[in-house]
């Protein structure tokens, strides 16, 4: 499966959508990524996330975790495919934490899932989490790139199945805002 056909499957199942959205990283943009509506064919996400778990290459993770809500059924499918345990950490109280059980060993080697990187900020937030219960972040991995010209600034490997440029605005530059079109907040992730 190539890139367009990679695309293929989010148009086939509604997931880009055309108008004016909020981000969770509070950026703008013109098109969003509902990967749910991909997730929610279990063939499919077992298909795209076996796609991703074999460009790994050699990353030697003991576990994979993602953030929820984006990340969980990529975390979960992805460590199906490499045959390992998958955790998620969650958002309560304000801050990214594990719950439910899950716990990370001192030295394990963590590989990072998430559907959607545009900021990255949601894996930074579970890289921390990693780190200070004594794990070790292998890498990240993706279902869909859109950081575009920013780096996301992960400091270990970046693998994601498709790349998508999609600009992205500040509220103050953004042109849909200066054009009164109105905005819309898809994610899962409230924002003030």
């Amino acid at each position: 499966m190539n890139d367009r056909q990679i695309l293929e499957r989010f148009v086939d199942a509604g997931a880009l959508l055309d108008g004016h959205f909020l981000l969770s990283s509070g950026l703008h943009s013109a098109r969003y990524l509902q990967c749910a509506l991909v997730l929610q064919d279990p063939p499919l996400a077992e298909q795209l996330c076996r796609r991703l778990a074999d460009k790994l290459g050699n990353l030697k993770a003991d576990a994979v975790i993602g953030p929820a809500l984006g990340g969980v059924i990529v975390a979960y499918e992805l460590a199906r495919a490499l045959g390992l345990p998958g955790i998620f950490a969650e958002r309560a109280d304000g801050r990214m934490q594990l719950r439910r059980g899950f716990r990370i060993a001192e030295g394990q080697r963590m590989l990072l899932a998430e559907d959607v990187v545009t900021t990255g900020g949601s894996l930074k937030e579970v890289m921390a989490v990693v780190r200070e219960d004594g794990g070790n972040v292998v890498g990240v991995a993706s279902l869909v790139d859109r950081s575009g010209d920013r780096d996301p600034a992960f400091g270990v490997p970046f693998v994601s199945l498709l790349r998508i440029d999609v600009p992205t605005w500040s509220a103050e530059t953004c042109p849909l805002c200066q054009d009164g079109v109105p905005l819309v907040k898809p994610g899962s992730r409230a924002r003030a």
